[in-house]
């Protein structure tokens, strides 16, 4: 087993699977529960699955469709996407979540964090941090990267951890899709603020990128769009290295 995690993203909107660039542009790529079968075949040790139109237009979450797909699911499978109350949360893991993550409507009401907390475990939630650089340095953005929030990334890092969230996903929008690599300056510095572990999240183009994260302090690595495209014309070939190579290049 890995130290690092390192784990593959699939972003979700109308039972469709998509890949954008910078939060924008998304273009359908398959089917979520056949995307899910081929990583089972490729032994991935847990996913991230993001619907990214849940809280954007105030959709209610798909259990039914999720249960589908978590099912299918060989992993510990994470699901973010318009968690509004303890009920949503409580009725995911029923259908076979691991872990919840929370964005727009943790950032709205910090007690639903506490008690989601209270009521799952901190091993249970997880908080992405959805981060842009502006004139001003970073900041922190919630509906899918449209509306910026007061905060500032370790501020809000900070305050989440006090809450209780077992982990944090630092996710930069604008390194989304582009492949060219994590923003290691806001990961090392949100991993140098909390004792909690961070998810590197936004832009991994080579398997060296996982190791450079790790460097920077984060205890894994998501990734969507180096696990779904083929350069260099972004060919949809669901793919994942084998735990030899990723031993070797993460030194583990």
């Amino acid at each position: 087993m890995l130290k690092t995690r390192i784990i593959p993203v699939l972003l979700m909107k109308n039972r469709g699977f998509y890949k954008g660039i910078k939060f924008k542009n998304h273009k359908y790529v398959g089917d979520p529960i056949n995307t899910v079968k081929i990583f089972n075949d490729k032994e991935v040790d847990e996913i991230v699955i993001f619907d990214i139109e849940a809280s954007l237009k105030n959709k209610p979450i798909d259990f039914d469709y999720l249960k589908d797909v978590f099912s299918e699911a060989f992993m510990p499978v994470a699901y973010g996407g318009g968690i509004k109350s303890v009920e949503d949360a409580k009725k995911l893991f029923n259908i076979g979540a691991e872990k919840v993550i929370l964005n727009t409507y943790a950032v709205l009401d910090f007690n639903l964090v506490r008690e989601l907390v209270k009521n799952f475990g901190s091993q249970s939630i997880v908080f992405c941090l959805d981060v842009k650089k502006t004139f001003f340095g970073y900041g922190v953005y919630i509906k899918s990267g449209h509306i910026k929030t007061k905060y500032k990334p370790v501020e809000l890092a900070k305050i989440m951890e006090d809450i209780g969230v077992g982990e944090i996903i630092i996710n930069s929008i604008d390194r989304d899709g582009t492949l060219k690599g994590y923003d290691l300056t806001i990961i090392k510095e949100i991993s140098n603020s909390v004792n909690i572990p961070v998810i590197a999240s936004g832009g991994a183009g080579s398997l060296e990128d996982f190791k450079k994260a790790k460097d920077a302090g984060a205890s894994a690595c998501a990734a969507g769009t180096i696990f779904v495209f083929h350069m260099p014309h972004r060919a949809v070939i669901i793919s994942y290295p084998k735990y030899e190579t990723l031993s070797r290049i993460l030194g583990e």
